[in-house]
């Protein structure tokens, strides 16, 4: 079972956060809001995208990548949570 099946809940309860997140920037659009209230609510849609995908991509790694079925290498285990936090960093 793919690793986005068995955390499907988990995340489109992200996407609808997401969703609600947009729907505040567009409403403050058309409410003429402030540019500064545009901003950190883009900016707060745009966090909550790169904590999506992080997620998404830390379980490619953990399921793709190494492979579940087989015991990964404490080796192979490390590089993994390697990529996995150069990837997080990123996308802070």
């Amino acid at each position: 079972m793919a690793h986005t099946v068995k955390s499907k809940k988990k995340l489109k309860h992200r996407v609808r956060r997401i969703r609600g997140q947009l729907n505040a920037v567009e409403n403050a659009l058309e409410a003429e809001h402030d540019c500064s209230k545009v901003l950190l609510t883009l900016a707060a849609c745009r966090g909550a995208m790169d904590a999506l995908m992080a997620e998404i991509i830390e379980g490619h790694i953990n399921f793709h990548i190494l492979d579940p079925k087989q015991k990964p290498t404490n080796e192979q285990k490390k590089a993994a949570q390697e990529v996995i936090g150069v990837v997080r960093r990123y996308l802070k």
